[in-house]
């Protein structure tokens, strides 16, 4: 039964539930989470909190499909905007645009309010919706290859360390000769141009580049790009200060990036993530604790962002996980077990909100051990409670104002005050459109940059060509007149056969024609790219 504890006597009940509520009586501003749930009956008095200056000490929440953990979500992510605090929701499956407008009234509402001393009213929140490259509704986020750079890339493209150090040469080489890295076509025609043999020499003086090398690393972009990546590198690039953003009336914006079109693509989102913390964590200076964070973020799904993911990835986001904190800015990680996170990610979660865990399999049962070991010690058996607690309830342990952990308390979650579910199209279609940062964003931008420098380069050396070989041609035309005027007209048809000129020695060698079928070849490939968009995208 829900909040059900070990027998004992009432006395005894008593001081444990009062060392719970002791336990969430905060002096500063908190988030209201809930009602306490002992013995099964839900005590609205005792109510379970998180303080608001423990907001960028990371959380979780966790829970089996249908426990209620969006909602949770949502519910947090009301309170900081209300609190001022901005917000960043990553919405996976889509269902949580509805925090942009006022919930619904019914008799569930009202009766989960009076459960737990909820003073319940519709309310929507300020929000923005993104999507990534513009797959999907929303203000398209982009960013250029350059602003990955070579490590972060390297990490998500899994090259290995010489590898890397591969990369790294053609990143210096491209910023040293002003070639921009906007797109990925810009880092393939770099990588092309420097196996050349025109550009071979190019890096002789401070490395080579193997071919070997470069097919490793154009391979891993083709497979990257198949992921959907082309569309979202690029320009205009967003500038993530815009998440950091709050209301005309005082409200944290709710930034809310719509990911259902790339659920099936973590490569791609997960490449955003990282990018999107390391940019932040680069631009924002130190600060230390704050009473509010800057920035607090959700990651739904949170198994997209860990799975597969090589061992450097794990390592670049748990360094970040724990550093982020003293730049203002909070992360949650929204899963279905806490198994989904790595151990040392896990570690730096100091907010836990647990749903309830199914245990049909023996992997189940495994996983549910493994989730009240990550507790502090309780008064509850929580193998039984977890496995008992019903939709909108959770168990939940928070940092307190002195950073320890609070007792766990089985609590009934309050209900979100914005719409529980998602907005339709028209509506998100809309809000997008009235967004002042959708005509900073919407449309993408094609400047020149190295793909189109490096193209020009080639242009103008295969016209130089093509120049050399006419003038060599007609070299050979007045040559054979002359050759022709001065023969006796009776001369025998056999004379001069040895007598070739140069030009026409070289233009009727096998190098000249080699060179000729591949400057044709070389300047059709690149027409029908451009004029099939499958080397640019279209605008």
């Amino acid at each position: 039964m829900s909040g059900s504890t070990p027998s004992g006597d009432s006395g005894g009940s008593a001081d444990d539930v009062a060392a719970i509520a002791a336990g969430y009586a905060f002096t500063g501003p908190a988030l209201e989470l809930g009602a306490l749930l002992w013995d099964g009956e839900c005590l609205p008095d005792t109510q379970i909190r998180i303080p608001l200056s423990m907001l960028n000490r990371h959380g979780l929440v966790a829970g089996a499909t249908g426990t209620g953990k969006t909602k949770t979500l949502q519910l947090i992510a009301e309170q900081l905007s209300a609190q001022g605090v901005p917000v960043f929701l990553a919405d996976v499956k889509g269902d949580v645009s509805g925090i942009s407008a006022p919930g619904e009234d019914g008799e569930k509402v009202r009766e989960r309010a009076g459960q737990v001393g909820q003073t319940w009213e519709a309310t929507g929140f300020p929000c923005e919706f993104y999507a990534l490259g513009g797959i999907g509704p929303g203000i398209p986020l982009r960013a250029t290859v350059t602003s990955f750079g070579p490590v972060l890339l390297s990490k998500v493209l899994r090259l290995n360390q010489t590898q890397e150090q591969s990369l790294g040469l053609i990143f210096h080489y491209a910023d040293s000769k002003g070639l921009e890295l906007v797109d990925l076509k810009d880092l393939r025609a770099v990588v092309a141009f420097l196996v050349s043999d025109t550009g071979k020499a190019e890096l002789k003086g401070i490395g080579g580049l193997s071919s070997v090398t470069a097919g490793v690393i154009l391979r891993a972009l083709t497979a990257f790009e198949q992921q959907g990546a082309s569309d979202f590198f690029g320009e205009p690039e967003f500038d993530t200060s815009e998440f950091l953003r709050s209301a005309p009336d005082g409200r944290g914006l709710v930034s809310v990036l719509e990911l259902p079109a790339v659920q099936g693509k973590p490569q791609l989102f997960s490449t955003f993530l990282m990018w999107l913390l390391a940019d932040l964590f680069n631009d924002l200076p130190e600060v230390g604790d704050l009473d509010r964070p800057k920035l607090v973020f959700f990651f739904d799904e949170a198994h997209l962002l860990f799975n597969d993911a090589s061992k450097a990835f794990l390592e670049s986001i748990t360094q970040t996980v724990r550093l982020i904190r003293s730049k203002g800015i909070g992360i949650f990680f929204v899963t279905q077990t806490p198994k989904d996170v790595p151990g040392d990610v896990l570690a730096q979660l100091g907010n836990r909100v647990q749903h309830a865990l199914r245990a049909f399999t023996p992997d189940d049962a495994k996983a549910l051990k493994a989730t009240v070991r990550t507790f502090p010690h309780s008064e509850y058996d929580l193998e039984e409670l977890l496995t008992a607690l019903g939709t909108g309830e959770a168990v939940i342990t928070v940092l307190s104002e002195k950073g320890a952990p609070t007792p766990v308390a089985a609590t009934r979650l309050r209900a979100p005050e914005s719409l529980m579910g998602p907005v339709d199209a028209a509506a998100l279609e809309l809000a997008v459109k009235a967004s002042l940062l959708y005509g900073r964003y919407a449309e993408p931008v094609d400047r020149e940059s190295a793909y189109e420098k490096l193209t020009a380069q080639q242009q103008t050396a295969d016209a130089e060509a093509v120049r050399v070989a006419l003038e060599a041609e007609q070299a050979k035309d007045q040559a054979a007149a002359s050759s022709e005027a001065l023969r006796p007209a009776r001369a025998s048809k056999g004379d001069g056969d040895g007598d070739a000129s140069l030009a026409e020695q070289v233009v009727g060698s096998g190098v000249f024609k080699s060179l000729a079928r591949s400057i044709g070849t070389q300047l059709g490939r690149e027409i029908s790219r451009s004029i099939f968009g499958t080397a640019r995208r279209r605008r």
